[in-house]
């Protein structure tokens, strides 16, 4: 428990908070601006009641989305000193712009959309949904591009061991980054799907707020069918990536060890125990030649095993298979609880399929779940590498760190962000069990003006309408 090991932990833990409320601010900035379109076009008020709802609940989110990712950035600093010195040309300017575009985009519409509903006019306040869900997509943008540069870095030199911007163009659509930035994003609409399609289900199993849990559950059913099986065509091409630049990285995500006899392909491990000591896999359940098909497309096809590297060359083999497995068997439990429902619904029982209904709840935070696991491929599975290829993480690491002070800021980390995000979390299901109500206008207050009745309200007279009694008094 050295200081390089309890950074990387640190850091881990923090990420790990942090990456689960932007992707699901991501999806519900979007479904925000699909409802509240939907209410412009047929001014049904259950759309409007919807909207509110979720408002509240993107607004806690975000919260502790920005909270989460303040603390992060600090790490680059503290812990990280020598990749932010040898890194930083190319990392500080993609994470500047995510700022100056996304972050700025977003906080200058954030407070229309939460408080300007009947005091902005309508047009500007779907205006301003729609900004704030572009500004989470640009912000994703960003991101991935900084982070998919460190997974397969191009458009630079290295001068003094310093890495130099030469093609800003190469770094930004370095060739991971299309595939991870659509892998991502679909990721993080799934994710919102079926915590909507989840909470609906849940609404209609204890019989509440049934018209609104019918047209939720309509609506994620639907996008559920053409997002996941997307994914799963974008997931196959990020894959063949992977094996053409971080082929290392593949080999531990197969748990594949040696080279098959000429001919024989790789085979599909469906479980096994990896075994880094004996460089081997224990208890292996496998089916023949499917591996090469999924990897290569081609039943005989060959891809460089663990061992065409030295050890110290590897990343830890059991952490990236066993999270790559979740991600894929709950990509595969997505995609049939979609086919499920589609044919429930096409027999007219969607909203009385209890086994339907209780697939949806059960799989409720699935989409967080395999985001965390699939970025524990990303990250884990480029180790030792920080930059992969070019700078290892020991190296990379603050040469004056102590690992009992990097233990101290942990064990704090983790108690004040469980009294924060347990705060949070509680609020949020809260929240979800009181569940969409009708849209009352605040109450007045003494001097006849309009006061807030609860969080996010707003007084309902608009500005227009403030200006013209002014002027009449």
């Amino acid at each position: 428990m050295d200081a390089l090991l309890l950074s990387r932990i640190q850091f881990g833990f923090v990420v790990s908070f942090h990456i689960l409320f932007p992707a699901f601010t991501i999806g519900l900035a979007s479904w925000l601006a699909f409802v509240e379109w939907r209410w412009l076009r047929t001014r049904d008020p259950l759309w409007r009641d919807l909207f509110f709802f979720w408002t509240k609940i993107f607004a806690v989110s975000f919260g502790m989305g920005v909270v989460s990712g303040i603390v992060m950035s600090f790490q680059f600093g503290t812990n990280w000193a020598v990749l932010s010195e040898r890194a930083g040309n190319v990392l500080g300017p993609l994470l500047s712009y995510e700022v100056l575009t996304a972050f700025f985009l977003e906080a200058t519409f954030l407070g229309v959309m939460l408080f300007g509903w009947n005091r902005v006019s309508e047009k500007l306040h779907f205006l301003a949904t729609c900004m704030v869900a572009l500004g989470t997509l640009i912000s994703a943008f960003w991101i991935l591009s900084a982070n998919s540069w460190m997974q397969t870095p191009q458009g630079h030199a290295i001068v003094d061991g310093v890495f130099h911007p030469v093609d800003w163009w190469a770094i930004v659509f370095n060739p991971s980054f299309p595939y991870r930035l659509a892998h991502m994003v679909l990721a993080a609409f799934i994710t919102t799907c079926f915590v909507i399609g989840g909470v609906s289900a849940s609404y209609l199993l204890r019989g509440a707020h049934l018209d609104a849990a019918r047209r939720m559950l309509k609506a994620s059913v639907l996008f559920a069918a053409i997002a996941v099986p997307a994914q799963v065509v974008v997931g196959d091409l990020h894959g063949l990536k992977v094996r053409d630049y971080q082929p290392v990285k593949l080999a531990a995500m197969e748990a594949h060890w040696e080279h098959k006899p000429k001919g024989e392909g790789v085979p599909l491990v469906l479980f096994a125990v990896p075994n880094e000591a004996g460089e081997r896999n224990d208890h292996e359940i496998a089916i023949p030649r499917l591996g090469s098909l999924i990897l290569t497309h081609s039943l005989d096809g060959e891809i460089p095993p663990l061992k065409a590297v030295p050890p110290g060359e590897r990343p830890p083999v059991a952490p990236v298979f066993y999270a790559f497995r979740v991600m894929v068997g709950l990509g595969l439990a997505m995609l049939a609880l979609a086919l499920a429902s589609l044919w429930a619904w096409r027999r007219g029982r969607l909203f009385e399929s209890r086994a339907v209904l209780q697939g949806w709840r059960w799989m409720t935070l699935s989409g967080f779940v395999a985001i965390l696991a699939g970025w524990y491929v990303v990250e884990i599975g480029r180790q030792p590498y920080v930059v992969y290829g070019l700078l290892r993480t020991a190296d990379a690491v603050s040469p004056i760190l102590r690992a009992p002070s990097v233990l101290a800021s942990l064990i704090v980390y983790v108690l004040v962000y469980a009294v924060v995000f347990g705060a949070g979390t509680w609020y949020l299901r809260r929240l979800v069990r009181k569940g969409p109500v009708p849209h009352e206008p605040p109450p007045r207050s003494e001097h006849g003006e309009r006061t807030p009745a609860r969080p996010l309200s707003a007084p309902e007279e608009s500005l227009e309408d403030e200006a013209a009694a002014r002027e009449g008094a």
